[in-house]
């Protein structure tokens, strides 16, 4: 299971290449070959750059939905719209394709952010938007997500 941590900010070129930052192609290093799933995020203006065995465990939950309920169709194909499978170059690099970059936001500077298994990439601005509206309401949130917890081994 993956845990990456870190937040990085870089560029992405006119032809839409992002090099992957070194601290994430080092925690990265023994599944880069294997390829990656990147993504629309759900609930955010960002992508989601899933390891490939990351995406096939989610995948396999989502693929358990019955497609005759027309919830479950529309979710899935909404879920699915814009997937592209990525494989990261000799020189580190990931091709965002002008879809993907286009519905995130994303300009010359970029901040890849880890999210434990998977990697957000955001527009900068975006980001720091994002974290500087959610500080506000992140001690209620914290305490409302983690407060209470039933997770084993909880953490306070």
């Amino acid at each position: 299971m993956l845990n990456l941590i870190g937040t990085y900010e870089c560029k992405i070129d006119a032809k839409g290449r992002l090099m992957l930052p070194g601290a994430f192609k080092k925690q990265l290093a023994p599944i880069l070959q294997d390829g990656f799933v990147l993504k629309r995020a759900v609930f955010q203006k960002c992508l989601e750059l899933y390891p490939i065995a990351e995406w096939n465990t989610l995948s396999a939950k989502v693929n358990r939905l019955n497609r005759f309920n027309k919830k479950n169709d529309e979710f899935i194909r909404r879920f699915n719209a814009g997937v592209k499978p990525v494989d990261v170059d000799s020189t580190g690099r990931i091709l965002v394709s002008k879809d993907l970059s286009s519905f995130a936001g994303l300009e010359k500077m970029i901040v890849v952010n880890a999210a434990f298994n998977i990697l957000e990439i955001w527009d900068k601005d975006l980001y720091e938007k994002a974290i500087d509206e959610a500080a506000v309401d992140f001690a209620d949130l914290a305490e409302e997500v983690m407060g209470d917890s039933d997770i084993p081994d909880e953490l306070s």
